[in-house]
């Protein structure tokens, strides 16, 4: 068996770190997660990236961000990393956010929202604005605890319900399939590849 790869993760939100667990935990290599770094949003992620490109000559990172209104992810990361990156830094980008990722396995997620499947898209990184489609799709659902969780609540300003991140991971941890969902999202299935054929390569001195 594989030695076990320890890795750090950074990503914009708790969603996106569930996301990427679940890839891991299903993913046919040994990962072990250990530092995650997350402070709600790609501006972070943007004005860290040189740092840590820097710092997976010691020990690989899985960073993660949304494209959002990006051209391309090529395009996204030619503008944030200004180096070439460095072996152990995968850098990956969700089209057009990881919302769609969550779509992506339409079986799974109508069923956990209570709609017709064929409500959902089938290709929904095709979408300008996936988590739009999405709270659409959670306004049709039986569940209220879903509804109330998701929707944004009339006359507030808020883009998502309040427990919207919540709800989601537990979607995610419990019912979600990257394996069934890449299939309809291209850059989820470029994700699992890249972890299924990562190799790290040690510096002197690392472990």
């Amino acid at each position: 068996m594989s030695d076990v790869i320890p890795i750090t993760l950074v990503v914009e939100d708790v969603l996106s770190e569930e996301a990427l667990r679940k890839i891991l935990k299903d993913s046919k290599r040994p990962y072990y997660v250990g530092a995650v770094y997350s402070k709600k949003g790609f501006g972070y992620i943007k004005s860290r990236i040189e740092g840590f490109n820097q710092a997976a000559q010691g020990s690989p990172f899985l960073v993660l961000t949304d494209l959002d209104q990006a051209e391309c992810p090529p395009t996204l990361i030619a503008d944030w990393l200004k180096r070439p990156a460095n072996h152990n830094l995968l850098f990956r980008i969700a089209v057009r956010e990881v919302d769609a990722w969550l779509m992506a396995d339409r079986k799974a997620f109508a069923r956990y929202l209570g709609i017709a499947q064929e409500l959902v898209p089938q290709y929904p990184e095709r979408l300008k604005k996936p988590k739009q489609k999405l709270i659409t799709l959670a306004r049709k659902s039986k569940k209220k605890s879903i509804r109330n969780a998701i929707v944004p609540a009339p006359n507030v300003t808020a883009r998502t319900g309040p427990d919207y991140n919540g709800t989601l991971s537990v979607f995610v941890r419990e019912h979600w399939s990257p394996g069934r969902a890449k299939s309809n999202a291209k850059s989820l299935n470029r994700i699992i590849d890249a972890v299924e054929k990562f190799e790290p390569v040690y510096s002197q001195g690392g472990s």
